[in-house]
């Protein structure tokens, strides 16, 4: 729709901690409906950026902003940002003994979307299909949240909570970490639900393509030191596949662009 509110918007955000800076002034701009990816090595600041965006306290926001469908969200508390539609898979999801997984899905979900959303046999319906389509057993809901999970496990629920909350925003921390072949395929399945054909948006953070070739991002951004070097569409993935990020820094430093 013209004029429409990019789902997120983030401007020339300076972001620090401790006095070093590690975002230098990053732009993404994710129309609604679709699902863009951030690439690169560890330390760029890909993490950092997902952390800011959720509103982690540690970190000090130097300039810039990010924008929720047009709003601000710098100002909003991390739950806040949550009820606004911001969610965030973590790429090392804490265990919390002693929580259960049901009472966990059902109490997120009523603290977000409402009470309505979390009690009846619409509830059920929608856990039900969702953990179908991720291939979870109904014994699951009686486990701890996070507790003795495999790698694979924790990433599924994460997923599996992303399709309950059903956000506008959904950052996509690693998810891909610690699974096989079935099992990106599976997740990657359960982000399109989400986000294809709706007004939603997606930001996946990755170091591989293996997930991207499942969900094929609109659009691809990477980021080196703190900066973001280039974006394009979803063959920049493969080429840095092919290539790795030093090719990509010396193309860029030749005036390369990546479309």
């Amino acid at each position: 729709m013209s004029g429409e509110k990019p789902i997120l918007a983030i401007s020339n955000l300076h972001v620090g901690i401790e006095g070093t800076e590690i975002l230098k002034g990053i732009d993404i701009t994710i129309p609604s409906g679709e699902i863009h990816a951030i690439m690169g090595r560890n330390g760029s600041g890909k993490t950092t950026a997902a952390n800011v965006i959720m509103g982690h306290p540690s970190y000090d926001i130097e300039d810039g902003d990010v924008q929720l469908s047009g709003e601000s969200i710098l100002d909003l508390e991390p739950w806040e940002r949550s009820r606004s539609g911001v969610f965030l898979s973590f790429q090392y999801p804490q265990a919390v003994p002693g929580l259960q997984v049901g009472n966990f899905l059902r109490k997120s979900v009523s603290s977000v979307r409402g009470d309505d959303a979390a009690k009846g046999a619409a509830f059920r319906e929608d856990l039900k299909n969702a953990m179908s389509k991720l291939n979870i057993p109904s014994s699951f809901l009686s486990r701890y949240v996070n507790d003795g999970f495999s790698g694979g496990e924790k990433k599924r629920f994460e997923i599996l909570q992303m399709m309950l909350l059903k956000p506008r925003l959904a950052v996509l921390d690693e998810t891909d970490s610690g699974l096989d072949i079935d099992g990106i395929r599976t997740v990657a399945e359960g982000i399109n639900e989400v986000v294809r054909g709706t007004e939603n948006g997606a930001l996946i953070i990755t170091h591989y393509s293996r997930i991207l070739e499942h969900v094929q991002p609109d659009r691809i951004h990477v980021m080196i030191g703190g900066k973001i070097v280039a974006s394009g569409g979803p063959g920049l993935a493969s080429l840095l596949e092919e290539n790795g990020y030093d090719w990509l820094e010396e193309r860029v430093a030749e005036g390369d662009v990546f479309e």
